[in-house]
């Protein structure tokens, strides 16, 4: 690396200090983000299993939750391998392109998570809506675009972020991220130069992805919740509303935590930098480790077949 005019030209090497402030316990730290780590990979590979080989899981509810289980999968498996190797086996160090592909991997498993969140609640509003037309409607071609759709939303939305690093920044403040991985404005506060388009380029991505999910599932639930009330029956009410127990939460959870998290690392100037980093390791690690745990609490067809595997009824 070369230093001109105190700053660094160019680094191929950053350093990932882990969760500022609290170097001393990071060790500890790495115990529970270890165990939610295994539980959402054992969790998410489960919901995945049962859904492949139970024929009557093949609708569009359950093919949505086994996209959300293997992107959880992919998410958490971004982030906790190389943040345990810097609480535990002290290796902070991360190539500039590897980091650069971290942040591009993260970003765009949370775009597509919010992504199949929204397809989720489509599902369910056409299912509560228009039950009759449900079928029809989510065909197994509009299966296919819903996932493609999503994916590719995230890719092409996401690529720009580590180019504009990559191609618009030459001199750094340091090479020193003071993060537990590689988040987007963590390291485009490193740079010595201009990050203003960086920075808006940041926000117009989050709010056209989060924004314009968030604002379409609220609308979709409001109709859901309206014309549930409107059903004469209870019982009828009560079997609607537990259809969209479990994607309430998982939506409720993923959403405070992405939003708070956002808000915090850009506007929170007066809060405690490790209040900063630990709001986003829970912000990747909780939901892969919460949601198998809601659906497989709350849907009773995958409860069941979770329990038929591990405790096979015996013929007489």
């Amino acid at each position: 690396m070369l230093t001109v005019n105190g700053s660094v030209f160019m680094p191929s090497v950053l350093t990932l200090i882990g969760i500022p402030g609290l170097e001393s316990v990071q060790c500890w730290i790495g115990i529970p983000f270890c165990v939610m780590y295994i539980i959402a990979v054992i969790g998410n590979s489960l919901i995945l299993f049962v859904i492949k080989t139970e024929e009557s899981l093949h609708i569009p509810m359950y093919i949505f939750l086994a996209m959300l289980a293997a992107t959880d999968i992919g998410l958490s498996t971004c982030i906790l391998p190389k943040m345990l190797g810097i609480f535990w086996f002290h290796s902070p160090d991360v190539f500039l392109d590897a980091c650069l592909l971290q942040m591009w991997l993260i970003h765009s498993f949370q775009a597509t998570e919010s992504g199949i969140l929204l397809a989720m609640a489509l599902d369910r509003y056409v299912a509560i809506c228009n039950p009759l037309r449900h079928a029809t409607i989510f065909s197994q071609q509009l299966l296919i675009n819903l996932g493609v759709g999503v994916t590719l939303r995230a890719v092409i939305l996401i690529i720009p972020v580590p180019l504009l690093i990559k191609c618009r920044f030459k001199h750094y403040r340091t090479t020193v991220i003071s993060h537990s991985y590689c988040e987007h404005m963590a390291i485009v506060k490193l740079a010595a130069e201009d990050v203003r388009i960086n920075k808006i380029y940041g926000l117009f991505v989050a709010f056209t992805i989060l924004g314009f999910d968030i604002i379409f599932i609220t609308l979709s639930y409001v109709q859901i919740f309206v014309t549930v009330f409107q059903l004469p029956q209870k019982e009828a009410r009560l079997k609607a509303f537990n259809t969209c127990i479990a994607h309430i939460c998982v939506f409720l959870q993923f959403y405070l935590l992405a939003f708070f998290s956002f808000f915090t690392h850009r506007f929170g100037s007066h809060i405690p930098p490790y209040v900063h980093i630990l709001l986003s390791s829970l912000y990747l690690l909780v939901p892969p480790f919460l949601n198998p745990i809601v659906y497989g609490v709350k849907t009773k067809q995958i409860r069941d077949q979770v329990l038929k595997l591990f405790f096979p009824k015996k013929d007489c």
